[in-house]
């Protein structure tokens, strides 16, 4: 008698388990714009068991076809609009692949139907467009998550757990945060991307938005959400031959009660950087790379490298944790990709550009 409850149950748990795989389809996803550099991480994206892309909304028939032929994605997917898109393919969620300017119209198409969205960093450069998207998320229920290549990296969470679970270094004093390249142009980027990161109304800046954005997200972060006092941003167009109407050097001074953050975004390093050190009373981290690291906790310590373990499924990439984070498997509330944090990064880009613009420290309200 014992032993057949053993087999029952081990069959019933069987059982649930298959059921709870079979029951979870991957996630139907609308792609918005094919305008950005980025998107070539969803449609070469492999992984159909977490995702399936059921609508593409592009305008721009040629680059559709061109991207069509490269990465081998049916032209039935394609709708010339954005409602079109929606109405015919009803995705649960929509990524945004078009200007930052453009977000705010990707939310208002989709909060009312319900559909969640990812955008690419930043949610926005402007704060009452921010606002105007967190009102529409807060009316009709939907999460509105914003995707930076460095939310995946394991460096950058190890750094989190030193500082701020293990307290290994001491209250955070300084965070200095290096990201750029040599420049869009100078990189090959495709015509139809450089033509908006490159145009005030469509990016809001060269550089400082581009760039800026992840700083101002990763300090938040490790700041636990706190709002900085204010906001210093010196900005210079050291190639106005190449980019005539935006920046492509800025400088991003954060002020906190006990701490300060320094955001260096450049268009000109001499190579590719996604780099950060993080300065405690006692001791600091130096994030290389997605995985390499060099610590040192203390005076007395010496400083030692280390590597990183890499972030896990279903938080490794994008896609699959919109999808677990829709479907409840993970909580976002105070994530890299969260609204609260990244209301709190277009605050800072907002009041950047305007100190930049100004030539004054900008001070946020409480």
């Amino acid at each position: 008698m014992k032993k057949n409850l053993i087999l029952l149950s081990f069959l019933f748990l069987i059982s649930s388990s298959l059921s709870a795989q079979v029951s979870k389809k991957p996630l139907r996803i609308g792609v918005a714009g094919l305008t950005h550099g980025h998107v070539g991480w969803i449609l070469g994206y492999k992984k159909t068991d977490v995702i399936e892309v059921v609508g593409i909304a592009e305008s721009n028939r040629e680059l559709a076809e061109k991207l069509s032929k490269q990465y081998g994605f049916s032209m039935d997917l394609v709708y010339s609009s954005l409602d079109e898109m929606l109405d015919k393919t009803k995705p649960e969620a929509v990524t945004a692949f078009n200007s930052i300017f453009q977000h705010l119209e990707v939310v208002k198409a989709c909060a009312p139907r319900g559909i969640h969205v990812m955008v690419e960093k930043p949610l926005s450069y402007r704060l009452d467009h921010a606002k105007e998207m967190e009102a529409l998320v807060k009316k009709h229920n939907i999460k509105l998550l914003t995707n930076y290549e460095t939310t995946w990296y394991g460096s950058n969470h190890k750094a989190y757990e030193l500082v701020n679970t293990e307290n290994a270094i001491g209250p955070i004093r300084k965070i200095v945060v290096h990201d750029g390249h040599r420049g869009p142009k100078e990189i090959g980027v495709g015509p139809e991307f450089l033509d908006w990161l490159t145009d005030p109304f469509q990016n809001g800046g060269g550089a400082l938005i581009d760039f800026g954005c992840y700083g101002a997200n990763l300090i938040t972060w490790l700041m636990k959400g706190e709002r900085p006092i204010s906001v210093t941003a010196v900005t210079q167009q050291l190639k106005p031959e190449i980019y005539p109407k935006v920046d492509d050097e800025a400088t991003i001074i954060l002020t906190y009660p006990h701490a300060q953050g320094i955001i260096q975004a450049s268009w000109n390093w001499p190579v590719s950087r996604k780099d950060m050190e993080v300065y405690g009373q006692t001791g600091y981290v130096h994030t290389l790379d997605g995985l390499t690291m060099r610590i040192r906790k203390s005076e007395k310590d010496k400083e030692v490298p280390f590597v990183a373990e890499p972030t896990q499924f279903p938080q490794d990439e994008p896609f699959a944790y919109l999808a677990a984070v829709i479907r409840n498997d993970l909580k976002s509330d105070n994530d890299l990709s969260s609204l609260k944090i990244n209301m709190i990064v277009v605050e800072i880009l907002d009041a950047a550009r305007k100190s930049a613009r100004e030539g004054k420290v900008v001070y946020l309200k409480k």
